[in-house]
């Protein structure tokens, strides 16, 4: 049994394939999706078919080499730096709102201008939350009972990035940070009522949002009824629906899509999943369901097995990566599907976005860092 042991891969063979096909569909998607937009490019260097595919390629190999160092540092390295990480991303998140520094698009200043690439520092927020929470969570075990020592710290330091990404303005974002901040709460065994309460509180507040901004109450009542202003308010969800629906069980086939032809907006971001149910069906959008269904199980499985060998800042990141691809994967499938209001979230490690792949393939480097110190330790290796 111990030779087995001692045979066994370094790392999760399934967790590497279902990473790989993701990202190989998500390449083959964007540039199916983006071909009329990149050949009607708005700019003489956007005036090419493959013009997203290449710079998804790109995005792919930045985010491969970060992904490659980021696994090379060891998860304590990572628990030290993470209020550091965190302050950093933080002070990304103020630039973005001082004019002339923050690049604004479509009516949000969310991204920094980078010359050749735009930088969106609340797709490494979420990142840098994940590392936080999870040893915020661990400093703090003693105190999950305590609602003055354990959850109103963090509380505090959430209100703050809330505060900077409902600025922006990235709903989306402070929904999937807000998700990843409770869930290392509650997986750190926090109090059963405070997590109530907290739970209570968000959903206050969450309506109190949208019920004090009339941008975003115009997008709860066109996600209501999108019919209603086919060509107004529920002009994406309307698209998006009829996208999905001309797929049918199996699709038009690749390429065939309609709708990307400049009726459905942010075809090869927000809504690529419209694209992939229209082009492969119902079939197509099981599958990527699938993969990300097992993603999450294994991010769960390698933090509990090294929970199970007491090594809980590493287990919490495993999981607070499972809940943030998770999560976000599920807002983007409810977008899509016309089950959510309409959100600035694209789907994770598939849509095209530099800043979003990057922070994907770091948070995933990071995944198996955690399995791969696992495997060690149970050999009695040394790391």
């Amino acid at each position: 049994m111990h030779t087995a042991l001692n045979r066994s891969p370094d790392y999760d063979r399934t967790l590497f394939w279902i990473v790989l096909f993701l990202l190989g569909m998500g390449l083959v998607m964007v540039y199916s999706a983006s071909i009329a937009i990149a050949d009607a490019g708005r700019h003489a260097s956007e005036n090419h078919p493959a013009y997203f595919l290449v710079r998804q390629s790109v995005f792919l190999a930045i985010g491969a080499v970060l992904g490659a160092l980021a696994f090379q540092v060891p998860m304590r390295l990572w628990q030290k730096a993470s209020l550091y990480l965190f302050v950093a991303a933080a002070i990304l998140l103020v630039l973005v709102l001082i004019p002339g520094i923050g690049r604004e698009v479509n009516g949000s200043r969310r991204w920094l201008s980078l010359l050749v690439i735009n930088l969106q520092p609340s797709e490494f927020m979420k990142l840098c939350v994940v590392i936080y929470a999870a040893d915020y969570t661990v400093r703090k075990a003693a105190y999950m009972q305590d609602l003055k020592k354990g959850f109103l710290p963090m509380f505090l330091v959430m209100l703050l990035t809330g505060a900077l990404l409902l600025a922006e303005p990235d709903f989306g974002a402070f929904a999937v940070i807000t998700a990843i901040a409770m869930s290392a709460l509650f997986l750190g065994g926090m109090n059963g009522k405070l997590f109530v309460g907290l739970i209570l509180m968000l959903v206050a507040g969450f309506i109190l949002l949208i019920w004090t901004s009339p941008y975003r109450m115009q997008r709860i009542v066109g996600f209501m009824d999108p019919w209603a202003d086919p060509y107004g308010k529920g002009y994406q969800l309307s698209h998006a629906l009829i996208a999905i629906g001309r797929g049918e069980w199996f699709g038009v086939g690749l390429g065939g899509s309609v709708e990307k032809l400049f009726y459905l907006p942010e075809a090869h971001t927000d809504f690529l999943l419209a694209v992939i149910g229209e082009e492969l069906g119902f079939a197509g959008i099981v599958v990527v369901i699938g993969l990300f269904a097992w993603l999450v199980v294994r991010a769960f499985s390698i933090g509990r097995a090294a929970a199970s060998i007491e090594r809980y800042f590493p287990a919490l990141v495993a999981q607070g990566i499972g809940v943030w691809l998770g999560f976000q994967t599920i807002i983007n499938l409810g977008v899509n599907m016309g089950v959510l209001p309409t959100k600035g979230l694209t789907l994770p490690l598939l849509s095209f976005g530099g800043s979003g792949i990057a922070s994907n393939c770091i948070a995933l480097a990071m995944l198996f860092r955690v399995d791969f110190e696992n495997r060690l330790l149970m050999k009695g290796k040394v790391f």
